[in-house]
């Protein structure tokens, strides 16, 4: 199994970064592990932390419509070059925190989503140069008010709300290209979006080049790269879980607001 990297709270409310055991022991790093982080003697057990989104970051940058099956479930062709908007710091929530449905909306979807996080700043940076400023992977929920998408000029009310980017619920260093992306609704067994992670649209080496001559990337953010088809909405009360390959799965319940 691939080391899996944490970010915990622990009973005295001091916030950790670690290396999470198979024993789900968190052994915890001296500071973030892309700011080099390094083993401390401290270890905590499982019953005296709480597991938080797994990076706090700057920023989130999105992607739209990275999957032609996505695309076209939209009414839509995939664009000519990435279609990137962003998401609030405030959206982030660990797996098994809820997502809260606002009461502004009438229809709220899930989107199952890779993300990547960054390790390095990254300032105009080539594809290839991307492959290094990338430090790990894990699972990302786009949670969106469909409605207030379709309805405003712009996407920040619709994808902005509290709670709408649950993350986590640790990060991973490699990723099979190949993997399968899969989401579920409480308790069916037919996932409701099933895609291998290599049919996006833009690779996510080439994503982290395109947002970089825009914007600098901080050490800690995050990138989501699109989300396959099979989009739909979701209700209060529902238990929705996103699994990848490699990584894990990250599963929130939806609560009234």
């Amino acid at each position: 199994m691939a080391q899996r990297y944490v970010r915990v709270k622990s009973q005295e409310g001091k916030i950790y970064y670690g290396m999470l055991q198979l024993s789900l022991n968190v052994e915890v790093l001296d500071a973030p592990p892309w700011m080099e982080g390094q083993p401390t003697n401290v270890i905590l057990e499982p019953d005296q932390y709480k597991l938080l989104a797994p990076c706090s970051p700057s920023k989130i940058v999105a992607v739209g419509k990275n999957y032609a099956d996505h695309a076209a479930e939209m009414g839509t062709t995939v664009p000519a070059e990435p279609l990137i908007f962003l998401k609030p710091p405030t959206t982030v929530i660990a797996s098994e925190m809820e997502i809260k449905y606002p009461p502004q909306s009438q229809r709220v979807d899930y989107e199952g989503e890779l993300a990547i996080v960054i390790g390095d700043r990254t300032c105009e940076c080539t594809p290839e140069q991307a492959q290094s400023k990338i430090w790990g992977y894990t699972i990302a929920n786009d949670v969106t008010a469909r409605d207030l998408q379709k309805k405003d000029a712009q996407w920040t009310r619709a994808k902005g709300f509290d709670t709408f980017c649950p993350l986590g619920p640790w990060i991973v260093r490699e990723l099979n290209p190949g993997a399968r992306l899969q989401t579920f609704v409480n308790d069916d067994p037919h996932p409701v979006q099933s895609a291998g992670i290599d049919q996006m649209v833009f690779s996510p080496d080439f994503l982290v080049s395109y947002i970089s001559q825009v914007m600098t990337l901080l050490p800690g953010d995050v990138v989501l790269t699109g989300t396959p088809s099979g989009v739909g909405s979701l209700n209060i009360g529902d238990r929705i879980r996103i699994e990848i390959e490699g990584i894990g799965r990250l599963e929130n319940l939806v609560i009234s607001r």
